[in-house]
């Protein structure tokens, strides 16, 4: 029997996004030193090809971001992200008009500026806690808002992650969060459980098996498995060869009342909704 799920719309720009059938965000690695080395896209032209391809295939989101946040990752400084994030916002703007663009960065600076250049949704991994200014810059440009839940920062969260309940501490978590954003104004808010952030292999599957208790937030549920190491290490191989892994794991997320999700390989995304929305209906 396949999880009921609650249909939900976001407003992105003045443009209802409806996600009764789940849609799909393809990701934009403008980083040197992503965990999944195929999708850096390090130069515009680059990052142009891959966004033309996510397209094709079907995404109905494509989200940018200039700093890794695989554990251990270097701080990027604002300036540099910026750099990096920009010219790659304005020319995706300037090529595909149409196209959503979300933004993944904890600088309300850099929100500010994408915002400004055409974004339309701001996916910030600290959800808010990095950078106070955060949650009144994104409520100012009333565009959806994607709350992640990390338990320390990428520097520190994968040295000794513990919980007394994973899946309680992490529904808490966003109760508390996204009331501060609804109280800063924030209409749109999305929900990401943050798979790998702060979190032991155990935990990963505890929150992909329990998924559906998220859904009582009563907000879209983003979810990015995408090529992660809870995938490759369980079946003893690498990003590059966990494909296959990543769509069971998008499936069972289906089924469970993602609406949201945040991939590098697109069409194995869409594919999946096709298959589980079919089930479904």
């Amino acid at each position: 029997m396949l999880a009921h799920t609650t249909h939900h719309s976001i407003n992105v720009g003045g443009r209802l996004l409806l996600l009764h059938t789940p849609l799909v965000m393809g990701i934009v690695n403008v980083t040197p030193n992503s965990f999944y080395a195929s999708s850096q896209a390090i130069t515009v032209s680059k990052a142009l090809q891959t966004i033309e391809t996510h397209l094709l295939q079907g995404a109905s989101i494509i989200d940018i971001g200039g700093a890794s946040s695989k554990p251990n990752a270097p701080v990027v400084s604002i300036d540099e992200e910026l750099q990096r994030v920009l010219p790659v916002v304005k020319a995706a703007i300037k090529q595909f008009p149409n196209c959503i663009i979300s933004v993944d960065t904890t600088h309300a600076q850099l929100a500010q500026a994408t915002l400004d250049a055409g974004a339309s949704i701001i996916n910030d991994i600290s959800a808010g806690i990095a950078d106070v200014a955060m949650l009144s810059t994104v409520a100012n440009y009333k565009c959806p808002y994607i709350l992640m839940h990390m338990q320390g920062t990428p520097s520190t969260m994968q040295q000794q992650p513990t919980y007394a309940n994973v899946v309680t501490e992490v529904f808490n978590f966003f109760t508390h969060r996204i009331a501060q954003a609804r109280q800063a104004g924030i209409t749109d808010c999305i929900a990401d459980v943050g798979f790998g952030f702060g979190k032991t292999l155990t935990h990963n599957y505890e929150l992909l098996n329990n998924l559906a208790h998220f859904k009582a937030l009563q907000v879209p549920l983003l979810v990015g498995v995408s090529r992660k190491s809870m995938l490759y290490n369980v079946i003893n191989t690498t990003a590059e060869e966990a494909l296959n892994a990543t769509t069971v794991a998008n499936t069972i997320a289906l089924i469970n009342g993602a609406k949201l999700l945040r991939v590098h390989d697109v069409q194995a995304a869409v594919e999946a909704i096709k298959i589980v929305d079919r089930c479904k209906n």
